[in-house]
């Protein structure tokens, strides 16, 4: 590879770290100063996406001349369901958010508690039984409790989410300026 070339490749590599580490910061300051409207952005992108997956569903099933019959049919009804899940998200904005919170935190909740689960179950080929363990329970205790106070926890985890996007902007902007530089 000549040298401007991978200059070049260096230099865009740069570029989009230094990018990525710029949005993450931005998307993690807003997140902790404007959590609410943050995550009632977000609600209105999945809207808009299920209205736009819905239309093309849709059009899938009117205007797929050869696939056959039950195809169709159930293009254009997922079609419609995604259509009426965006519309209904547009009209109730506020409780969409909330809900959507609340169900990313179950779920989390629950992978938090099968993740546990599964490396109690893995003990026997842990290097570290005790720190296996300590995980797991921890892992567990942080499941149930997202299962048993979603909102909170989904509070909790969109706070935490605000610091990550915010360190590890930082560290990518870092990277960005030390990033291809010879020692």
């Amino acid at each position: 590879m000549s040298e401007s070339l991978e200059k070049s490749a260096v230099n865009g590599i740069r570029t989009a770290i230094g990018i990525g580490g710029v949005l993450a910061v931005i998307a993690g300051i807003l997140i902790l100063v404007w959590p609410v409207k943050t995550a009632m952005v977000i609600t209105v992108i999945l809207a808009i996406y299920a209205v736009a997956a819905g239309l093309v569903y849709l059009g899938l099933g009117i205007f797929s001349k050869g696939k056959g019959g039950w195809s169709r049919i159930g293009h254009i009804v997922l079609g419609l369901l995604f259509i009426i899940a965006g519309v209904i998200a547009f009209a109730n904005l506020q409780t969409t958010t909330a809900w959507l919170a609340v169900i990313v935190a179950i779920m989390v909740g629950i992978a938090w508690i099968v993740e546990g689960v599964v490396s109690l179950s893995t003990l026997g080929d842990a290097v570290s039984k005790g720190w296996t363990v300590f995980f797991a329970i921890v892992s567990i205790i942080a499941g149930i409790y997202l299962l048993f106070t979603p909102f909170v926890g989904a509070l909790a985890l969109w706070w935490l989410l605000g610091i990550a996007l915010i360190v590890i902007g930082i560290v990518n902007v870092v990277r960005a300026f030390t990033f291809g530089k010879h020692a």
